[in-house]
Parts: C-alpha cells; structure tokens; sequence
C-alpha cells in the first residue's frame, strides 16, 4: 500500500518531533504507508529550501508559488513563476487562490491579480495548480472560470458540496485534511461521501491541522494515514482502496 500526501510544507515541520531529521521524518511516514510527497512552496523566498528537498530526495516533489496571504515577500510575475517551473522537480504551480478570512475582500484586488497571474503560468506551463480558498468560494470558482483554469486541486478542502460541485465542474480535484477528522466537520464528511473516487486526494498540510488521534501535537505527513483512514471510513471502503485510490488521482494530475 502507498499513500501520498499531496499537499505538505516539509521544510517547515518540527523535525525536533519526529526523530530529528528529514530522514527520520520519512522513515516515520513510511511505517504509517506514506511514501511520496508534494511539498509546497508559499514564497520565492523559500522556493530554493523547497526544491532542494525534491533534488534530494526522489519521492519529495515541490510546488513553486506564493501564497496569497503572504505580503512581505516578492509579488512573481508570470515570466518569474515559469522560470521556477521549468524544474522537473517542480510539478505543480501554487500555493495560490484567495483568502478573504486575512483580508477583506474590498482590500484585495492584489490578491485576485496574483492569483490571476499563477493561473496564467499554470496554464502555459501545463503544470497543475494547488488552490487556497479561504471564505471566498464564489470569486475563487469565478477567477478559475474566467481565467479558463486547466487543471489543478483544491486543497485542504472545507467548503459545501455546491462550491465542490462547481469546482468538480471545472476540472479541478478535491483534497481532504486532517479537517475531515475534527469532530466538528461533519458537514465537510457529508461533501467528502458524495466526491466522485476519481476525484480525491488526501493530504496533511503539516505542520497544520493535525488530525485525529494527534490533535494537538506537531503534524507531520506521516499522519497522511489517519486522513486516508476517516476517508475510508467515511466511504464506507477499505483503506486500501482509498490508498490505491488516491495515488492513482495524484499520478494522475501531476505526472498525466
């Protein structure tokens, strides 16, 4: 069995917490089945910490992108994200998308023009795109539409099933969090039994959002497993199925 996080910021997870080291940190992760990894990138700043872990490392894949929260840093431009990009390494183009929870929505006509600019070098590279959204479902579905969004993922998702419907629409994946965990996000397990097989990555986002049994404590893609494992639960199949599954989505979407 093989599982693949497909969304995790390794170069920032607390290594002290998993035996002190990457390669402990890997080795943890494949002991729970976990074995291949898209890290994510947040800002060019770090882009080269990112890609250094998929030059060594051949089972870690890296993102180039800059997240839409992220101020204080340089804003890319489309000719910048595609130099990035043209790294083998580099698979995917984002983080990106809208987050109007830091922002307000009147404030962020800078966020919409990043986001606008990622999907333009998406969409010239051929790489797949890892969207954000954060309370603004609507402009998010509406930019991808408008910009015509050829591919990519919506990551860590925690919408309704109409914003899943819309983004299903377009093309995109869904990928479920240790969210899907919480005992509060029964409503998200709801949208998560109705998204075509087909169409489901799992992922953790370390060293957010840990999941259940781990709440609480550092996070870690090794812990991939318990997202896969309420997936299964949720769809009422086996974890195994949901492994076989959602590696074969991932290989997919980034690797066609």
């Amino acid at each position: 069995m093989q599982i693949v996080d497909s969304h995790c910021h390794i170069d920032r997870v607390d290594l002290d917490a998993f035996g002190g080291s990457i390669e402990s940190m890997l080795e943890h992760a494949s002991e729970l089945s976990v074995s291949k990894f898209l890290c994510v990138c947040i800002d060019l700043e770090h882009f080269n910490q990112v890609h250094d872990l998929a030059l060594k490392y051949p089972n870690i894949f890296s993102s180039v992108g800059v997240h839409p929260t992220e101020t204080n840093c340089k804003d890319p431009s489309v000719e910048d994200l595609l130099g990035y990009a043209k790294s083998e390494r580099v698979i995917a183009i984002g983080e990106t998308g809208l987050d109007y929870f830091h922002v307000k929505k009147d404030d962020a006509d800078w966020q919409r023009d990043r986001f606008r600019r990622h999907i333009r070098a998406s969409n010239e590279s051929g790489k797949p795109m890892i969207i954000h959204m954060r309370e603004a479902k609507s402009d998010t579905i509406n930019i991808l539409s408008e910009e015509k969004a050829q591919s990519g993922v919506m990551h860590c998702f925690s919408e309704d099933w109409e914003t899943a419907e819309a983004a299903l629409d377009l093309g995109f994946y869904i990928s479920f969090s240790g969210i899907l965990t919480f005992n509060s996000a029964q409503t998200l397990r709801d949208v998560a039994k109705k998204i075509p097989a087909e169409r489901i990555l799992v992922e953790t986002d370390s060293p957010y959002l840990t999941p259940v049994p781990y709440r609480g404590k550092p996070n870690s893609p090794a812990y991939t497993y318990y997202v896969a494992e309420k997936l299964a639960e949720i769809r009422n199949t086996s974890i195994d199925n949901i492994a076989r599954v959602t590696t074969q989505n991932f290989n997919q979407l980034f690797f066609p």
